[in-house]
């Protein structure tokens, strides 16, 4: 493990300026730090004094509202907290963003601020930090996220194959044989995997695949304007959607166009948030356990802060069927 004399050597400065570098002294300049920390993580080096003195990890929030019960991210920080404290650690929540990851990398950013390990929540695959965490050697857990061939890096999630074939056989079994699908644009992990989800369940099924029947968008409301016409032509009875705001705007949508649901069409969301059962009608969708995900999230964290190399937790992702889904309408 590398030592401040091996940082003090490789930049040509003395063991007490590179301190007062890693310490966030004053007295030292922002460039002169930046080379210290930067170089630190180079040699691999760990700060014990400042991890003996508190014990410190974070969760790192991208793309996720979690300030108040009815957002998606709150459960998920509650569970990790729920875990974290009382083992004895102190856990901050931060917010991040692409400026700032591409300001300071991540590595630096951890050592920098004295944290051990981090939970990180919503980075997509075009976010700076995902490339670095190939390499990365912080004990790090993702959420919806999947970084291969490091033993630092673990991820959760909910079984989104399991939550799709759930979605597809239950809509089989009410007649429905055209199926569409409206998501996200196919730049995050987990999108991606919900997309390949619904082709998966559609080929097990028996059911026709056909690109006229999915819609992929990135913003909500557009893309329930813009998709919602097309596949109605296309004679799609029931939607699947990759989240529950998607599905909660379809409602919507459906209600201004006259279109019955789920006398007409059916659809089912993905996420189970508070909201939806409370929509009209109330919405069938794939439950998330947002509590548990935020405790498996600190239980992969402490399996890697004790050398426990893990790839992955998926919880189950069991179906809610409420007053969205129905039988299939009589083709004229």
């Amino acid at each position: 493990m590398a030592t401040i004399n091996d940082i003090a050597a490789k930049l040509g400065i003395s063991k007490s300026t590179v301190s007062k570098g890693l310490n966030n002294a004053t007295d030292v300049s922002d460039e002169m730090r930046k080379q210290i920390l930067e170089t630190a993580v180079e040699l691999g080096y760990v700060n014990k004094r400042m991890q003996k003195r508190e014990k410190k990890i974070c969760i790192l929030v991208e793309n996720m509202e979690y300030d108040t019960p009815n957002q998606f991210g709150h459960d998920i920080v509650l569970g990790f907290k729920q875990m974290a404290e009382p083992s004895g650690w102190a856990v901050d929540v931060i917010p991040i963003s692409i400026d700032m990851q591409k300001l300071t990398p991540y590595s630096v950013f951890m050592l920098q601020q004295g944290y051990q390990a981090s939970f990180i929540l919503g980075l997509s695959l075009l976010d700076p930090w995902m490339q670095e965490l190939r390499t990365a050697k912080v004990p790090t857990v993702l959420y919806d996220n999947y970084i291969n061939d490091n033993p630092y890096i673990a991820s959760v999630g909910c079984d989104n194959q399991e939550g799709f074939d759930l979605a597809v056989r239950h809509l089989v079994k009410l007649g429905h044989k055209k199926i569409g699908l409206i998501s996200g644009p196919l730049d995050s992990y987990i999108l991606k995997a919900r997309y390949h989800a619904y082709i998966n369940a559609l080929e097990k099924y028996g059911l026709e695949i056909n690109e006229d029947y999915i819609g992929l968008g990135y913003y909500v409301s557009e893309s329930t304007r813009k998709y919602i016409p097309k596949l109605l032509e296309q004679g799609v009875t029931a939607v699947l959607f990759s989240h529950d705001v998607r599905a909660i705007s379809a409602i919507a949508e459906f209600d201004d166009r006259d279109v019955r649901i789920p006398d007409d069409i059916s659809i089912v969301g993905f996420d189970d948030l508070p909201m939806t059962a409370y929509t009209t009608p109330p919405l069938t969708t794939v439950r998330q356990d947002r509590i548990a995900l935020g405790q498996c999230g600190f239980y992969a964290l402490s399996c890697l802060l004790n050398h426990v190399t893990i790839g992955s937790i998926l919880l189950r992702a069991p179906l809610i069927v409420r007053g969205s889904t129905g039988p299939a309408p009589r083709q004229e």
